[in-house]
C-alpha cells in the first residue's frame, strides 16, 4: 500500500494566501474576521505557524470553501480565460460595500439592508 503524503504547514499555507486572493481579501480584512493580527496571516498562508483542526475550521469557514479544499491534491487547470471565484451573496455584498469610500453613501446601504432584513 502505498503511503500517503501528509500536507505540510506550507502547503495548506499556500491554498489560504490563494483562495484570499481569489476572493478579493486582504491579509488585514481576513485576519479581522478570524480576530487575528494580519501578521499572523502571514505567518500562517508562509507556513510558519501551524495550524489545528479548529483554525482550519474557521478559516475555511471565513474563506467559503470545505475544511478539505486544503487538503486536496493541486490540480492544473486547463482552462483558457480568466477563472471568476465562487462568492456567496454576502461576500459579493462585502466586497462592493468595503469599496465605498463616501459615508453617506454607506449609511444608506446599511439602512436599506436593515430594512430588507425586517420586511422578511
Amino acid at each position: 500500500m502505498a503511503k500517503k503524503r501528509i500536507k505540510t504547514s506550507k502547503e495548506i499555507g499556500a491554498k489560504i494566501k490563494r483562495r484570499r486572493r481569489e476572493i478579493g481579501i486582504s491579509q488585514e480584512q481576513l485576519a479581522e474576521t478570524l480576530g487575528v493580527t494580519y501578521q499572523q496571516v502571514q505567518r500562517y498562508e508562509n507556513g510558519m505557524n501551524k495550524l489545528n483542526v479548529e483554525n482550519i475550521q474557521i478559516i475555511a469557514d471565513a474563506l467559503s470553501v470545505p475544511v478539505s479544499y486544503f487538503f486536496e491534491p493541486d490540480k492544473t487547470l486547463m482552462i483558457a480565460g480568466k477563472i471568476t471565484p465562487y462568492l456567496t451573496a454576502e461576500d459579493k455584498l462585502l466586497k462592493h460595500f468595503r469599496k465605498i469610500t463616501n459615508n453617506n453613501y454607506k449609511n444608506i446601504v446599511i439602512q436599506i439592508a436593515r430594512i430588507a432584513a425586517k420586511a422578511d
